[in-house]
């Protein structure tokens, strides 16, 4: 192969993919790593055209859903996203909304603010790194926020969080 076919190889065109990874070129590596939790995405429209031939050594990608392209020698692209389901999506929003209220409190010692903060840290970043949450966490969480030993119980947006652990948990 001479060294201009060599550097106009490697182009991608796609119509629809719902889903990922895609690689071109010599030694090009697209990798989907990513984690799709509870249901899947919504397929695209099957009606999407194809579209023209990508120009050489160039990507043209009609419709995607998840990801990694990688086009050209030696390109490389990883997709690690964490795709949460319906229901985690919901505990996730009402945890944040929850840990945006806390600093409105009055605080005093003993009050259980501060373990119920540093629960609904650990649950939102496992959320949103692995799109779950450990079972015995949320149910802690949950005894935090229902029992009479904290302030926050009292909040609405309390509530809202452990209405979606139990949804959650099923």
């Amino acid at each position: 192969m001479s060294d201009e076919s060599q550097e106009q190889a490697g182009g991608v065109s796609i119509g629809h993919l719902s889903g990922g990874a895609v690689a071109a070129g010599d030694h090009a590596l697209a990798e989907d790593r990513s984690q799709r939790v509870g249901s899947a995405p919504a397929a695209g429209d099957p009606g999407v055209p194809v579209p023209g031939a990508a120009t050489p050594g160039g990507i043209a990608i009609g419709s995607m859903s998840g990801g990694a392209v990688a086009s050209g020698a030696g390109a490389r692209a990883v997709d690690s996203s964490v795709q949460l389901d319906a229901s985690a999506r919901e505990l996730l929003t009402s945890v944040r909304t929850l840990q945006q209220q806390l600093p409105l409190l009055a605080r005093a010692e003993g009050d259980g603010v501060d373990a119920v903060e540093g629960e609904l840290e650990t649950v939102g970043a496992e959320l949103e790194r692995t799109g779950t949450a450990g079972r015995t966490r949320l149910e802690r969480l949950r005894h935090l926020l229902t029992g009479a030993g904290t302030v926050v119980s009292g909040l609405a947006s309390a509530l809202a969080v452990v209405q979606a652990i139990e949804q959650f948990l099923g």
